[in-house]
């Protein structure tokens, strides 16, 4: 028997991809399960984005391989869209590199950066790639801690009294996921600096930002903060583009050139529509955001119903796609909590230990299920 590679026993198959599947067996064996659990829009792209992609494939030179960089186009729609977003200014040239979703850049970024034996500071609660990712190359992961007391930021004096000297990578997601938290101006130049002292180089995970959230914001946007920084980015979660896979990184020229080596062995191109597409939704409206957020802000206050009804505390100005709740202080693990009601009312609810430790005790709630699947869901507690 052909044996796996050492480095498949550092991690496990991914929660959702072996929960969803007991999920499955429950709808094949007739139950109606209404799934909570997974951030992936349910709503369509805007008209404008399909027909960009529609009338992108009869272009000539659609079907080829396209460049490692992307279409100088789509560099161009991120830097402005950056520049008239977040204030920040980035060469298309030199500092801005679409990806095939941000999810490759994690592994991108790691392979770049990371020597076996490395640490690598992982946010916990935190999104699990980090660490997957972090294992998958050698390295050697290095949680630090966010509560709700400290508003889900790292307490970074006492993160700086730690031996930190084989730290390469921080990783942020602000804001944040799991949690809903964001990050002031102040608290990005104190970690900016901190990243500075401690020669690290940090890495924002911004796919949330305009998600209910009236303040979005860019790590990039502190003075300098190139020089150790890098920020992710989507078009997942803000233009329903999902199944598209299409990403970015912003950086130094420096930074970007390191992951351009690994991205243009891994890759031929992004396939020329999607670009196209992704031109459009950069471009989009005003009126794009508005809507979209109508449309979460009615579920989240239906989402908001449901928690009440099992008890559980929240933050109403938590931002981005989730809800982030608190089980009652006598319950059960998060876990045996959420077991329980898919077994007795058929919902499928996120643990919040899947991204920690410090996500015992809470659960989270998708805004990607219509208001009608939220009311049903509403109604089996009644």
């Amino acid at each position: 028997m052909i044996q796996t590679a050492k480095r498949l026993e550092t991690v496990q198959e991914y929660y959702f991809s072996k929960k969803l599947r007991e999920v499955r067996g429950l709808m094949a064996q007739g139950k109606a399960i209404i799934n909570m659990g997974i951030g992936s829009p349910d709503l369509a792209p805007s008209q404008q984005v399909l027909n960009a992609i529609q009338e992108a494939v009869l272009d000539s030179g659609a079907h080829q391989y396209q460049s490692y960089q992307g279409l100088p186009q789509l560099r161009g729609a991120i830097a402005n869209f950056y520049k008239n977003r977040f204030d920040v200014v980035a060469d298309p040239n030199t500092e801005i590199l679409p990806l095939m979703g941000s999810k490759e850049g994690i592994m991108h970024i790691s392979l770049d950066f990371l020597n076996e034996g490395d640490e690598v500071l992982i946010p916990n609660p935190g999104y699990p790639t980090y660490t997957s990712v972090t294992k998958l190359v050698g390295a050697l992961p290095k949680y630090y801690d966010l509560t709700a007391d400290t508003g889900w930021f790292p307490d970074l004096e006492a993160l700086g009294k730690q031996d930190l000297s084989k730290v390469k990578i921080m990783w942020l997601s602000y804001p944040h996921m799991p949690t809903g938290a964001t990050a002031t101006k102040e608290q990005f130049v104190k970690i900016v600096a901190f990243a500075k002292k401690h020669d690290i180089l940090l890495v924002n995970d911004n796919p949330y930002s305009f998600i209910l959230n009236d303040e979005p914001a860019s790590i990039l946007s502190i003075p300098n903060a190139k020089e150790v920084c890098l920020e992710l980015n989507s078009l997942s979660k803000t233009f329903n583009m999902a199944g598209w896979r299409v990403g970015f990184v912003l950086g130094s020229e420096e930074h970007i050139n390191a992951i351009l080596k690994v991205k243009s062995n891994m890759d031929s191109g992004m396939f020329y529509g999607i670009q196209k597409g992704a031109i459009a939704a950069l471009e989009s409206s005003e009126d794009w955001f508005a809507n979209l957020n109508a449309v979460y802000n009615s579920r989240r206050e239906l989402i908001f119903k449901l928690v009440d009804k099992l008890g559980c505390t929240y933050d109403r100005n938590a931002v981005g796609l989730f809800v982030w709740a608190k089980l009652p202080e006598d319950s059960v693990s998060s876990e045996e909590f959420i077991d329980n009601i898919l077994y007795t009312k058929d919902l499928f609810i996120t643990p919040g230990t899947i991204f920690g430790s410090n996500g015992e005790g809470y659960i989270r709630f998708s805004l990607c299920i219509p208001k009608d699947k939220i009311e049903e869901a509403i109604s089996r507690f009644e």
